[in-house]
């Protein structure tokens, strides 16, 4: 593998960029300042370093509609997509007029009328009026999101490859299980498994649990020990290329009495959920695949969008008003989350990314079932 640091390929930041610019000139915003490093990676196509964690808000990158120029904080030029030059690359600097006194030289930034930014401190609202002296500073979140949230054909090829790391990592995990290995030994096998893909970056927290009998989601003591008659659940995401890509399975250790009955449930709740991922459906559809099945709602977001991080929409019980707002839009990609829990049993949960066609559903990813393992079906 090569330690290169390469942008995007030309096509998938070209093409987001056209929908970036395009939302630009929908929301009638003259110039886009960017801070969130998913925005920032979306319309340059540039990954950059030292960015792990949270950060405050800072002018990371300006877009200039007028002209599509990009203007971007970088140290160096490595990894640079071409159409970015050197002149258009700016430092690091901890006086927060050194990079007040940068964005008033870009070329239209004294004739903006209107500038969004994806995200405010109180320092930056204050001061970002003397680099845009003519314009209204607005939320231009809403045309990133607008823009995030329809997948190009570029993006859903790297989606694809990040769910394909994702589900080695699951299958390594899986072929670890055993009674008497640890809920932590077991995450460790499914991120060795993508990092052994290229990807070092896990995007969930849990790999491995133990589903629990008394309640229905788990709580208290972690790192525990399989044992016969447990269903365990793999959650398995990676970052690759920026992308996010996830899948959840639940696999029975040993003859789980009941487990039969509780993995019939979570297919006839998964085939709803999927048959309600159509083009212009209300995201709530997906709650009513629940109430439809007999299900209680998990206490997770039923969907949630996938692409560069945590993409819109969430489908979640917790936003309820947000999501029945929501529509499903052609070219959007969800990770759709089943969750079915019976006392003494345990649970069983499966995730997997669906996108929605202009004619349908389409799943993305393919990792086995136990009952279909057992079939002998990939």
């Amino acid at each position: 593998m090569s330690d290169e640091i390469l942008p995007d390929d030309p096509a998938l930041r070209t093409s987001r960029r056209e929908r970036a610019l395009a939302q630009m000139e929908a929301n009638d915003l003259d110039v886009l300042v960017l801070g969130r490093q998913a925005n920032v990676r979306y319309v340059t196509g540039a990954p950059q370093l030292w960015v792990a964690g949270t950060r405050p808000f800072a002018p990371i990158c300006v877009v200039v509609r007028a002209t599509g120029e990009i203007h971007l904080n970088s140290s160096w030029d490595e990894g640079m997509p071409e159409e970015i030059g050197h002149d258009h690359l700016y430092g690091l600097a901890w006086n927060p007029m050194t990079l007040i006194e940068v964005l008033k030289n870009i070329t239209g930034a004294a004739e903006a009328k209107r500038v969004g930014t994806d995200a405010l401190s109180p320092t930056f609202g204050q001061l970002l009026p003397m680099a845009f002296p003519n314009a209204e500073l607005v939320d231009g979140e809403v045309a990133m999101r607008a823009a995030r949230r329809i997948k190009t054909a570029e993006e859903i090829r790297a989606l694809r490859g990040a769910l394909k790391v994702a589900e080695d990592g699951l299958a390594a995990a899986v072929a670890e299980l055993a009674q008497g290995v640890t809920e932590q030994a077991l995450t460790g096998v499914m991120l060795e498994a993508m990092a052994a893909g290229g990807v070092s970056t896990s995007a969930t927290q849990d790999g491995a649990w133990i589903t629990p009998r008394e309640q229905s989601w788990r709580v208290g003591k972690r790192d525990r020990k399989v044992a016969d008659g447990d269903l365990v659940a793999f959650a398995a995401g990676a970052l690759a290329d920026g992308y996010v890509g996830e899948v959840g399975r639940t696999w029975p250790v040993g003859n789980v009495k009941g487990a039969d009955a509780l993995f019939g449930r979570s297919n006839r709740l998964w085939d709803r959920l999927v048959a309600a991922c159509q083009p212009g459906a209300l995201a709530s559809d997906l709650f009513a695949a629940y109430d439809a099945a007999g299900e209680p709602l998990p206490p997770m977001p039923v969907a949630h969008g996938l692409g560069l991080g945590f993409d819109p929409p969430v489908i979640s019980p917790d936003l309820a008003k947000t999501s029945a707002d929501e529509r499903l839009d052609p070219g959007s990609v969800l990770a759709v989350t089943t969750y079915v829990w019976e006392a003494g049993v345990g649970a069983v949960f499966r995730r997997d990314a669906v996108l929605v066609t202009d004619s349908g559903p389409e799943v993305l990813t393919a990792s086995p079932s136990p009952a279909q393992a057992a079939a002998g079906i990939s």
